[in-house]
């Protein structure tokens, strides 16, 4: 299940992939093992699910106003603690980008072939097989996090469900008035039902957005697991 997206999206799109990326320091902490030949496991290690949901609980307010969740509830504030950027939300899910047997204009009626983030060679990601988020247009109203926030395509960003992490890379965008999406690969390693038409789950979902995370290849599951890990470990402890 997804929002529709908005005909503005092709600009913003555009917008995004012209824009300067930083790539991402490298870190020293361990990647997360696979479930699955093609869909990455959620990451159980430190920090920890709890450690991290601790930390989020008080809210410092950043957006101007509050996002409608994606698969509907109580609207979202985007709050802000030591560098990191989070909010609680649902999860509905994305299939947009490469052509596979998971996602097409079959299982998900509201398939895209193409994602606002591309991989290093160009093609569009592949939503069953690469954890990403799906951001609201850089230029809502309500979170421009483009300059707000310093996030840029590609950025890590933790997603915690039913007390696993899973690091997910900022992949797509979406409405303006939007936020909670996540890819068919994110919401299967979180043990999240992945169909993009009937899945998703309505509530419990946290998300921890990383400035400046981004891996030097970006599809690289296992970069994105290990920037995001030595982010979160910074986050606690800043």
């Amino acid at each position: 299940m997804r929002i529709p997206r908005v005909a503005a999206l092709s600009a913003a799109v555009a917008t995004l992939l012209l824009s300067p990326v930083s790539p991402a320091a490298h870190a020293t902490t361990h990647h997360g093992a696979r479930s699955q030949a093609a869909v990455p496991a959620a990451g159980n290690g430190t920090p920890s699910a709890t450690d991290l949901l601790a930390a989020t609980q008080n809210c410092h307010q950043v957006s101007h106003g509050t996002f409608k969740a994606s698969l509907g509830g109580a609207p979202i504030p985007v709050c802000s603690s030591n560098g990191a950027y989070y909010w609680h939300s649902s999860m509905s899910v994305d299939c947009d980008g490469q052509a596979t047997d998971k996602c097409n204009s079959h299982t998900d009626p509201d398939y895209r072939s193409t994602t606002a983030v591309p991989q290093s060679n160009g093609a569009p990601l592949n939503a069953a097989t690469t954890p990403y988020v799906v951001l609201p247009d850089r230029h809502s109203p309500i979170w421009s996090y483009f300059n707000e926030a310093g996030i840029r395509p590609g950025d890590v960003i933790a997603v915690i469900y039913g007390g696993h992490v899973e690091y997910a890379i900022f992949g797509d965008v979406g409405d303006s008035d939007h936020i909670g999406e996540a890819s068919y690969a994110t919401a299967a390693a979180l043990g999240i039902n992945p169909d993009p038409h009937k899945g998703g789950v309505p509530g419990g979902v946290t998300y921890i957005a990383f400035p400046h995370t981004r891996p030097n290849i970006v599809e690289d599951h296992g970069q994105a697991v290990t920037n995001g890990a030595a982010a979160a470990t910074a986050f606690l402890h800043h």
